[in-house]
């Protein structure tokens, strides 16, 4: 086992985990370091992205574990019995599901058509969608709705769904493409947090199954599956704390701080990389 290179992996385990959940741009980021770090031709990114992505499906479900029991009771519980205390996790979950499969159909579109291949090689259009990002932030910093969970609408859940759509570019950020998706519409910045990252699960679930069929029909060494597996770890681990610190940001209504952020490093990008 070489240390220097079980060290490369765990700071992209790093990188994946700390920005998934931030508005930054996970994705982008991966290419963006992909770029900046020597000798990564051992290292396969699809495989890496596909394990370090479960690592952080994996945090945001503890995270939200009880979010996730009450929709699934509320769904089931009212399919069943259609008690009324049962309605509004019901309706919330119907909510969900609507606002996927637009994402959904276009990811599976995307998958097989390749897309954004050529995007992805294209490192100057990532640092464009930061820019684009910070933009799209920098214009919902100070908006305040009063919608709540409960007052979300078919309407609401198809357009948050369109903005999760525009999210499968590289370098746009899917949590801010939804919680801004949610700010637009007059959500409250809480319910515009829970609703993007209740959202997250189900496409990071089809995801991963989706990456499974790599992991399969690969030949990895020990070795190799030491370090995906450390960085998958890691990138659970910073997941978890980089998404309680997000939330704390975004009822502060600092999502200006990212927006900052984005300006810097996509201009950098597109000044500096090749």
């Amino acid at each position: 086992m070489n240390i220097i290179d079980l060290f490369k992996y765990i700071f992209l385990g790093f990188i994946q985990g700390f920005t998934e959940p931030i508005p930054v741009s996970s994705s982008g980021h991966l290419l963006i370091f992909q770029k900046l770090i020597t000798d990564l031709n051992e290292i396969d990114f699809e495989i890496l992205a596909t394990l370090t992505n479960f690592g952080s499906l994996l945090a945001i479900i503890i995270l939200f574990r009880k979010d996730i029991a009450n929709l699934f009771k509320g769904f089931f519980g009212f399919l069943s019995t259609k008690k009324e205390k049962y309605k509004s996790d019901f309706n919330y979950a119907l909510m969900i599901i609507l606002a996927t499969i637009p994402a959904g159909i276009m990811g599976i579109i995307v998958t097989k058509l390749e897309l954004f291949d050529k995007l992805e090689e294209n490192i100057k259009f990532v640092g464009l969608t930061l820019i684009i990002t910070a933009v799209l932030l920098f214009l919902i910093r100070n908006l305040k709705g009063k919608k709540d969970k409960s007052e979300i609408t078919f309407k609401d859940a198809i357009i948050v769904g369109l903005w999760q759509v525009i999210a499968l570019l590289p370098g746009i950020s899917r949590s801010g493409a939804t919680i801004v998706g949610g700010m637009t519409r007059k959500f409250k910045r809480e319910t515009a947090f829970n609703f993007s990252f209740i959202l997250y699960i189900p496409i990071s679930i089809a995801t991963a199954l989706l990456g499974i069929k790599d992991l399969i029909t690969s030949d990895l060494s020990i070795n190799l599956w030491i370090y995906y597996l450390s960085a998958t770890v890691v990138a659970g681990i910073f997941t978890y704390f980089a998404t309680i610190w997000f939330k704390n940001i975004v009822k502060k209504g600092k999502l200006i701080y990212f927006s900052i952020y984005c300006v810097i490093a996509g201009t950098l990008v597109i000044l500096f990389l090749k």
